[in-house]
């Protein structure tokens, strides 16, 4: 009896096994499904988890919504695409690894998994720049990672982890990879992802184990934590972007942006020799793709392209997303768990959305004979925690400018013995849809369950044609997507510090060299902009203390360290940051690290020399001209006293009528600029403190000339001026 009892508990909490895991000789993983609807898989993502000792509503609302819905969507695959914990201090200024947060992790998705039912073997989780704060070696003390994670106790110790969904004859390779520091700085310099060329080089390979082998396409997918716009070269200059182009990716998923810089954080890739838009930005969402000829034979050549997805973040949006491969066309939903757990969930896989189709989908759309299947019905997954009663489908035409239904259609599901999900279709006669538009038509799904709750998918449009729609980035999507900051870090920097070192030197040059002097005078006789500019920067020549100590912060910034400080969560190693990144000294031998964390290092030192140096360089020269414009308004004013004592009468033209405007305004001008000096001061003094709190520096030893460069001369330049 006892024995019955046991295994009876056993069958309970034993995960239901859909799928059948085998090990190539190679140690590289494949899954095969053996039930489900045929030609389908889905898989589900999370990112940027952020489990925090200071928030800890992020890892409960976790626990208790995930599991439930891990077990009602039943995917092929969890992928976990980094930041799994915070790493922050209370005031988010230090950041460094805290294993407290490591253990709520590995016990909440214990929990997760248990309440899931699937096997723990299925999901992946990688590194993000968080997991990496301060991790001065992998496998050393402060990995936590490599202790807690699932990767880490399942013993996935390499950089590049692949795994292969098979349903059929059918491949689907995913491939994931971390692309952290090899040295893990403190954050806030540690922000980028850093492939190497032997990551690159696995990432290539991996990709590449079916290429020899399988005769049908085999499609793929990249999982990773950090978008491209935020990921370096390597030092022979390749990058992720090259590779994935070469394989042509279905997509590249990952996270790191969050959503607070909007919810397009898509971007398509495609082979372009643009070199503007292939290295330093790219303006749209989509690229114009060149021109090809269609090709339907079987062997063509792929389209050099992917989609990168940046899904959002758990941390403040809740959000899951749900993915899934419909004979190669690859579809996603991402979901708000904001509001609680989700009973009912809809995911449409055709027709696609155009908005993120690919051009070898669009490829596939214009060989109809190569899928003809596809285009036979309309289908969606529908997952829910209460039997269905009815699934319809219904098209929108939005040629009116509003959306006026014109089809709706019956589901019915797709009959099989599986739990592993429920497969809705409906026949039309999708040539009926076939335009020119490709947001003419949208498709929405409407799910009603057996407790009478209705729940319908996003509309979305689609186009049959193969046409994509066109999505503008608003100016933050650019800022974070558009932009590829690891080629732009050094001109941003140099043309900033030539500017600076221009605006200084030039107007001295003329002040020495040339008989022509820009003064209020010439610039009240003669008004201009150049003029004026001329005219105020010379009058900061002439405050030598103040000009020259500017100057020779500019060399200081160029050629010495601007600070030193602790780099590692041990508290016990140092290094020194300069424009190039930070020198650092291993811990496992004498060797130093020089210049690591190049480009991160521009989160500090862009905003200082746009936002500190530049405007006290400018305010200063403003104090300097208003002192000079306060200086002819007095002489003015004695020449009009000694015409009105000889009892002349006074003549007020239109520069003395001026004159008389600003006297009476009793230096207004410089109180303004007193308020923006002032300004400038407190936000390098709160800069300074921030990287106090991030690196545990005293400012008195290990960054004074950093620290008080800059409110020195601004002080020394309001007393200067203040007496005429």
């Amino acid at each position: 009896m006892k024995n019955l009892v046991f295994l009876l508990l056993l069958f309970i909490t034993t995960p239901i096994s859909h799928a059948e895991t085998t090990e190539k000789a190679d140690g590289r993983r494949v899954i095969q499904l053996r039930e489900g609807p045929e030609h389908m898989i889905w898989a589900v993502q999370l990112s940027d988890l952020h489990f925090s000792v200071h928030h800890p509503d992020r890892a409960s609302d976790f626990k208790r919504i995930v599991g439930p819905s891990l077990s009602m969507i039943s995917p092929s695959l969890v992928l976990i695409t980094g930041d799994l914990t915070d790493g922050k201090s209370k005031d988010l200024l230090t950041m460094k690894q805290n294993e407290v947060e490591w253990m709520e992790y590995q016990n909440v998705m214990q929990d997760v998994i248990k309440r899931s039912g699937l096997d723990k073997s299925i999901f992946y989780d990688i590194r993000g720049n968080h997991d990496n704060f301060g991790v001065p070696i992998v496998g050393g003390s402060f990995d936590f990672f490599s202790k807690h994670s699932i990767n880490g106790q399942l013993g996935r110790k390499q950089n590049v982890n692949s795994v292969t969904v098979q349903i059929g004859d059918e491949k689907h390779l995913f491939v994931g990879f971390d692309s952290t520091m090899s040295v893990g700085l403190r954050g806030p310099t540690n922000l980028f992802g850093h492939p190497t060329d032997q990551l690159l080089t696995e990432i290539d390979s991996e990709l590449s184990q079916w290429n020899s082998q399988s005769t049908k396409p085999v499609t793929k997918i990249t999982f990773g934590h950090f978008p491209v716009s935020f990921s370096a070269s390597s030092h022979s200059g390749r990058s992720l972007q090259d590779i994935f182009l070469k394989h042509s990716l279905s997509a590249y998923l990952c996270g790191h942006l969050h959503t607070r810089f909007g919810k397009n954080l898509k971007r398509h890739h495609h082979m372009d020799h643009n070199f503007l838009s292939q290295k330093f930005f790219q303006s749209n969402m989509h690229q114009i793709p060149l021109g090809s000829a269609k090709n339907c034979s079987s062997g063509a050549p792929s389209i050099g392209e992917f989609w990168e997805w940046e899904m959002g973040d758990w941390r403040k949006s809740r959000a899951m997303r749900i993915f899934a491969i419909d004979r190669g066309h690859v579809s996603y939903v991402d979901i708000d768990f904001k509001s609680g757990f989700r009973k009912t969930i809809v995911v449409p896989t055709f027709p696609l959305d155009s908005r993120f189709m690919s051009r070898s989908s669009s490829q596939k759309y214009e060989c109809e004979h190569m899928v003809a299947q596809s285009y036979a019905t309309i289908r969606a997954l529908v997952f829910s925690v209460s039997p269905i009663l009815s699934v319809v489908a219904k098209v929108y035409d939005s040629r009116s400018g509003k959306h006026d239904l014109v089809m709706e259609e019956l589901m019915r599901k797709h009959t099989d013995n599986s739990s592993r999900g429920d497969l809705y279709a409906a026949p039309w006669n999708h040539r009926a849809f076939e335009d020119s538009s490709p947001q003419r038509f949208w498709l929405e799904i409407e799910v009603t369950d057996i407790m009478g709750r209705l729940s319908s998918s996003e509309l979305r449009p689609f186009s049959i044609n193969g046409l994509s729609a066109k999505i503008s980035w608003t100016w933050k999507e650019f800022f974070v997507m558009g932009c590829q900051w690891d080629t732009l870090y050094y001109p941003l920097l140099w043309f900033a510090m030539y500017f600076l070192f221009s605006i200084l030197i030039v107007p001295k040059a003329l002040l020495i060299l040339s008989k022509k002097r820009y003064t209020y005078k010439n610039f009240a006789a003669n008004r201009g902009f150049i003029n004026c500019i001329a005219w105020v920067l010379q009058e900061l020549c002439k405050m030598h203390v103040v000009w020259y100590g500017i100057l020779g912060y500019l060399f200081y910034l160029v050629l010495f360290p601007w600070f030193v400080g602790q780099v590692f969560t041990d508290g016990e190693s140092w290094g020194y940051m300069t424009y190039m990144g930070w020198v650092v000294r291993a811990l496992d031998n004498q060797e130093s690290h020089k210049y690591i964390g190049s480009p991160d290092v521009m989160v500090i030192v862009l905003p200082h020399i746009v936002f500190v140096v530049l405007p006290a360089i400018l305010v200063s020269a403003a104090l300097a001209a208003e002192k000079e414009l306060y200086r002819v308004s007095l002489s003015g004013k004695k020449e009009d006293d000694h015409e009105q004592e000889n009892g002349r009468p006074l003549v007020y033209d239109y520069q003395g009528s001026r004159r008389s405007k600003f006297r009476f305004g009793a230096r207004w001008i410089r109180k303004i600029v007193l308020v923006v000096c002032l300004a400038v001061i407190w936000k390098h003094l709160m800069n300074c403190r921030a990287l106090i709190k991030a690196y545990e520096m005293n400012p008195l030893i290990q960054f004074p000339a950093y620290s008080f460069s800059i409110p020195l001369m601004l002080v020394y330049a309001m007393y200067k001026t203040g007496r005429v």
